[in-house]
C-alpha cells in the first residue's frame, strides 16, 4: 500500500512562508496525480492545489498567486510553496495521491496531515 508522509508544517507570522513536502513510498503502478488539501476548524476539507499526470495544475482561488505546487516524479514527491501566508490559511494540510493499480483501477491515498498555523 502507498504511504504518504508530509513535512514542513509549523507556526509562522502573517506574511511568512512555508514549504510543504509529501513523499510517497510503496509499490505502485502509476500516478494519476497528487495534490494538497486543507481543513480548517469548522470547515470542510478543500482542495488547495493539485497537479495531474500531464503536468496541469489547479489552485483554489484563495491561494492563487501565493502558493505553488510542484513535483519530482523520479523522487515521488510533491511540494507546496506557500508565500504571503494569512491567518485564514491556518489548517491541517493533507497530501493526496491518486494511483493507478495494476488492474487499472484507481485508488486515492491520503497522508496524515501537517499543521500550519499563521498568526497575525
Amino acid at each position: 500500500q502507498l504511504q504518504l508522509v508530509e513535512s514542513g508544517g509549523g507556526s509562522v507570522q502573517a506574511g511568512g512562508s512555508l514549504r510543504l513536502s509529501c513523499v510517497a513510498s510503496g509499490n505502485i503502478f502509476s500516478f494519476n496525480g497528487m495534490g494538497w488539501y486543507r481543513q480548517a476548524p469548522g470547515k470542510e476539507r478543500e482542495l488547495v492545489a493539485d497537479i495531474i499526470k500531464d503536468g496541469s495544475t489547479n489552485y483554489a482561488d484563495s491561494v492563487k498567486g501565493r502558493f505553488t505546487i510542484s513535483r519530482s516524479n523520479a523522487k515521488k514527491t510533491v511540494f507546496l510553496q506557500m508565500n504571503s501566508l494569512k491567518p485564514e490559511d491556518t489548517a491541517v494540510y493533507y497530501c493526496k495521491a491518486e494511483v493507478v493499480n495494476r488492474d487499472y483501477s484507481d485508488t486515492d491515498y491520503w497522508g496524515k496531515g501537517t499543521l500550519v498555523t499563521v498568526s497575525s
